[in-house]
């Protein structure tokens, strides 16, 4: 055989593999091709967070995440360029881009490109997440994250509210919801109180959903050895009253890790014949964005990775398992290289970026805590726990310093000062992010530039599952069930405890928001879903207003 005939079937053979392996776009995806979804979301992180934790705390070598690399995704709400988690995490729950601050409802504005325009009266109003609609088909489904579990990104999959700050809506749905596990923070955000202003986190209501959690028959852990112990699902671990600390800072002993949770989460998940949906965020890669803290988002961005790891080793043992991980947006604008590599930049070897960071043992935030208590002792503290040598100038900051974030401000800089990076905001940036997909089928694999709402609608198609169908069963609202020849009375007398009461031949079924269940003859009837009002219109599941008779 010649040799370039050879070349030639060599050639060939390499095409027939590429194009095997080769994605495909959304709408030639097919249905139904995975039981079981791993959703894994780095909370405000961006590719260069990656690219210094790959060089920081892995040596260039590549991370789990790496291998899935299939494309891009655009972040952008439905009416402005620079998005929250709140929408971001609707987009990527439901299938919605939306607006800021709202969390798990359709937008009253979609002027940008790719947004879906809501029907008149549905703005506002709730859409399904792949996670009701994973739960709807029998299917078990988890949450896991490192902030509390009501925090924006775990409340977008599970809840439905006109603001990310009312915890009081956020957590008592949760409760309803009857999810097999949540793991995270957040404990102090469920107890009873009598908060007076509706966003401010504090519960209005006076009721306890710990006491309420109990009630719906859940067990509720506090520590990484009950964790450990777990052999069923259908558990809420709440390691910490917030949020979960910074995987440097935490007690390993007590406090699990994201990996740890991911791993826990699938083993009592995957119990299920059907399949289960799982939402795993590594919530603080966001929060030390913000904060323009280097050592905390990178090492904050490898325990995500670990908990990718966990999520790999599962799907490539069990085929018919999706694991996709994608940001909802960048925090902090950081860059490898600032004003002072402007003109040396091609001479600097790695380890100028990567020594002084590779010295810290804790993060900033957990130093700034020890400085703070102890201003005496801030050079030797800020050289044991993160390796920095403070200058005069720093040490006189922190003496003048009068909070703990203002402490960590000062380590950030200077952090970032030695490892020549820089931040370009405290908030959140608008570029496109990576998305990672893994399946065992690279026919099934989405790739290209994709919007944020697309990853929703691609897990749904993965799963065979309907999203707008989903929302059709699980949200009714008053004005068709008005339709439906059935009498609705609204009662806000108590506007942190509205109720709604359906009557027809007679009979009077008393519903409640947030719950799962409505009260007639005496009797509490659950059912599949859970009550949402926006503050103008009630809905009810198609499941209980079939009982309206």
């Amino acid at each position: 055989m010649s040799k370039v005939k050879t070349k030639l079937l060599t050639l060939s053979a390499f095409l027939t593999i590429v194009g095997t392996a080769q994605g495909v776009p959304l709408k030639d995806i097919k249905p139904g091709f995975a039981k079981n979804v791993i959703f894994l979301i780095p909370d405000g992180s961006n590719v260069t967070v990656s690219t210094l934790a790959r060089a920081v705390y892995n040596d260039g070598e590549s991370l789990n995440i790496d291998e899935m690399a299939s494309g891009m995704v655009k972040t952008y709400n439905s009416d402005t360029f620079i998005a929250d988690s709140a929408p971001a995490g609707t987009a990527l729950a439901t299938g919605w881009k939306t607006q800021d601050k709202l969390i798990g409802v359709k937008p009253k504005a979609a002027t940008l490109k790719g947004a879906r325009v809501p029907e008149k009266n549905e703005e506002l109003s709730p859409a399904a997440s792949v996670l009701e609609a994973a739960k709807l088909e029998g299917k078990a489904v988890g949450i896991v994250a490192t902030s509390e579990v009501l925090h924006a990104t775990p409340a977008d999959f599970t809840s439905h509210s006109i603001h990310r700050n009312n915890y009081s809506v956020i957590g008592e749905q949760q409760v309803h919801q009857n999810l097999n596990v949540v793991f995270g923070g957040g404990k102090s955000y469920l107890k009873k109180d009598k908060a007076t202003e509706a966003n401010s986190k504090k519960r209005t209501d006076n009721e306890d959903m710990l006491e309420a959690l109990k009630a719906n028959g859940y067990n509720v852990i506090e520590t990484l050895d009950e964790m450990k112990s777990l052999n069923k699902d259908f558990v809420w671990g709440l390691f910490a009253e917030k949020d979960i600390p910074y995987d440097l800072d935490r007690d390993k002993a007590t406090t699990p890790s994201l990996a740890e949770m991911t791993e826990k989460a699938i083993e009592l998940l995957s119990k299920d014949q059907d399949g289960f949906f799982l939402m795993v965020e590594g919530s603080k890669v966001d929060w030390a964005g913000h904060a323009n803290n280097p050592i905390a988002i990178t090492s904050e961005y490898m325990a995500f990775d670990k908990a990718v790891g966990v999520a790999l080793d599962y799907a490539k043992k069990n085929s018919d398992t999706l694991v996709v991980a994608v940001t909802d947006h960048g925090t902090g604008g950081l860059s490898i290289g600032n004003s002072k590599t402007s003109k040396n930049y091609p001479e600097l070897p790695v380890d100028v970026f990567t020594k002084d960071m590779k010295k810290a043992k804790f993060t900033e935030v957990l130093t700034a805590e020890k400085i703070f208590k102890a201003k005496e002792n801030a050079s030797k503290l800020a050289e044991d726990m993160l390796g920095l040598n403070l200058t005069t100038e720093e040490l006189d900051k922190i003496t003048k310093a009068e909070k703990t974030s203002q402490i960590e401000t000062i380590l950030g800089n200077a952090m970032s000062e030695r490892a020549h990076l820089a931040w370009t905001t405290n908030g959140h940036t608008g570029e496109d992010v990576p998305l990672y997909v893994y399946t065992s089928n690279y026919a099934n694999q989405l790739t290209g530039t994709v919007n944020n709402s697309d990853i929703a609608l691609y897990i749904a198609k993965a799963m065979n599952l309907d999203l707008d169908k989903a929302t059709e069963e699980l949200f009714v609202s008053g004005e068709k069930i008005k339709g439906l020849g059935i009498d609705l009375a609204i009662d806000t007398t108590d506007k942190f405890q509205p109720e709604f009461t359906l009557s027809k031949n007679g009979k009077k079924y008393k519903f409640h928001e947030n719950k799962n269940y409505y009260e007639t003859d005496g009797k509490k009837v659950k059912f599949n879903g859970i009550v949402v009002f926006n503050g103008k219109e009630v809905f009810i599941p198609q499941e209980a207003i079939n009982n309206i008779k």
